[in-house]
């Protein structure tokens, strides 16, 4: 059992940074790949990256590829999401998921975080 919580989200104008977190309980996290989606109004749930158990491996969509980072702290059961150079279009909720398979897809996701919302204004 794995239990993710948000944090980190709020209101920020363009071009600014906001960095969330995905705090993880369970003894397991580290046999997790830790996946970031997002939600935004009307919209359907999209990949924004991934990180490999062992935070080697580091995989981005093209939407956000060059601005955003995610990295990994196993000894803090803790994912970051750097985001940079923010954009309107980046406003959603944005959760974390745990995955024990490679795939970047909702369904493919054991446990989700409630999610937490990132406002970007022009």
């Amino acid at each position: 059992q794995v239990q993710l919580v948000e944090s980190g989200g709020g209101l920020v104008q363009a071009g600014g940074s906001l960095r969330l977190s995905c705090a993880a309980s369970g003894r397991t996290f580290g046999a997790y790949s830790i996946n970031w989606f997002r939600q935004g109004p009307g919209e359907e749930r999209e990949f924004v990256g991934t990180v490999s158990p062992s935070g080697v491996t580091v995989t981005y969509s093209d939407s956000v590829k060059g601005r955003f980072t995610i990295s990994r702290d196993n000894a803090k059961n803790t994912v970051y999401l750097q985001m940079n150079s923010l954009e309107p279009e980046d406003t959603a909720v944005y959760y974390c998921a745990a995955a024990l398979v490679p795939f970047q897809v909702p369904g493919a996701m054991s446990y989700w975080g409630k999610g937490t919302l990132v406002t970007v204004s022009s």
